[in-house]
């Protein structure tokens, strides 16, 4: 299954293949509002820090949040971010609160925690607009379509985007339309327009390089090989992986590199090397465990799944699509659930166990009803027609 750039990594499943891995662009951070407090200064008692130290934890706290995010360190990053939500409502400081709050919604975007990283984009929201910063509103709602292109909402999450690269336009915000872009092709490729994808992909890497952005270059590199890989030129997908992989290690961006060796796992197991393609895949197990990378740990135990059935050994592949479907529900992830769900339909009846086929392909339907993604609507008509 390739997954599409994971705002970081979007997970996006083809039912009768492995899964590819996008690597997403940086989703937005935001500047903080200008809502300024109401309340007067108070003077600091003795046992109380002053303003100005608070401050300045504050501001320590989140470069050090920035670089963990940078390296794909999620779990370190909540933990970081959460500390500066209780400073900045100690210190009454709206315009940093406003600034956390998208933080946290990032960070929970990367740990897989949809919903979680919803609410918390739409409370930021709610401070952008109190202050009428249009340019942080344009960024949370980029930061919110990449939500909801996660839990397989992808009518909504073009509409954010589409709103948010006019406001971005108007502001100049060059980089901030640049990622919006880069997000906006890789819901293309998973609206089956891999084609227009990869059209405005290469205008966007053409836009990364001039800039100077090498993480952002890796990530377009990969949205290109997404694309690619859709369009079955593996040979041509591989080659750019590869290429993405070398920047991700030179900028020591452990998450993208995650993304960026299951992709070419999967290639590796379309190209009919599924022991090469398992190797590569318990690295990134491995990686994504001790990134606390739950999203990405259900991508890769689906691609193990795969793998495994690919050399017909149902047990084990059983073993790994259950794994993933545990993860899959914990996180609320209808789309990686959908498509796990159809390759375990396949597998039972590859085995001759229509009944429980059909079974779970029963699960599968009833879930996709409740998305608005046609490739997965398309995807579970095809496997219905052939249990």
């Amino acid at each position: 299954m390739t997954q599409p750039p994971n705002p970081l990594a979007n997970s996006s499943a083809n039912s009768s293949g492995n899964s590819a891995q996008a690597n997403p662009a940086p989703v937005h951070p935001v500047q903080g509002t200008t809502v300024q407090s109401n309340s007067a200064p108070v003077s600091p008692s003795p046992e109380a820090p002053s303003l100005a130290t608070q401050v300045q934890k504050w501001e320590r706290c989140n470069r050090r949040a920035n670089r963990y995010y940078q390296q794909g360190k999620y779990k370190e990053y909540l933990e970081l971010c959460l500390r500066n939500l209780e400073l900045s409502r100690q210190m009454q400081d709206r315009s940093r609160e406003g600034q956390t709050l998208n933080s946290l919604g990032l960070a929970y975007l990367c740990c897989g925690q949809f919903h979680t990283a919803l609410d918390f984009f739409e409370q930021a929201l709610t401070f952008a607009r109190e202050a009428g910063n249009e340019q942080a509103e344009a960024a949370l709602l980029s930061n919110r379509a990449a939500t909801y292109s996660r839990l397989g909402q992808l009518s909504r999450a073009m509409t954010d985007f589409e709103q948010a690269l006019v406001m971005l336009r108007k502001n100049q915000d060059i980089s901030g339309e640049v990622s919006t872009l880069h997000d906006m092709a890789l819901l293309y490729t998973r609206l089956g327009e891999p084609k227009r994808a990869l059209i405005l992909h290469h205008q966007i890497l053409y836009r990364r390089r001039s800039l100077g952005d090498y993480s952002g270059e890796a990530a377009t590199m990969s949205g290109i090989g997404y694309a690619l890989n859709t369009l079955g030129q593996t040979k041509e997908a591989l080659e750019i992986f590869q290429e993405a992989r070398a920047i991700q290690k030179a900028c020591r961006n452990y998450a993208g590199e995650a993304i960026t060796l299951n992709n070419i796992a999967s290639i590796y197991c379309s190209m009919g090397q599924p022991q090469q393609a398992l190797l590569f895949y318990q690295q990134v197990l491995l990686a994504r465990q001790a990134l606390g990378d739950r999203s990405g740990e259900a991508t890769t135990l689906h691609n193990i799944g795969y793998t495994y059935n690919a050399l017909n050994n149902t047990k084990e592949a059983l073993a790994a699509y259950n794994h993933a479907l545990i993860l899959y529900r914990e996180l609320g992830d209808f789309p990686g659930e959908i498509t796990t769900l159809l390759n375990v339909a396949q597998l039972y009846a590859a085995t001759q166990r229509r009944a429980w086929a059909r079974r779970v392909h029963r699960k599968a339907e009833a879930l996709v009803r409740q998305l608005d993604h046609p490739t997965l609507v398309d995807q579970v008509k095809q496997v219905a027609d052939r249990l």
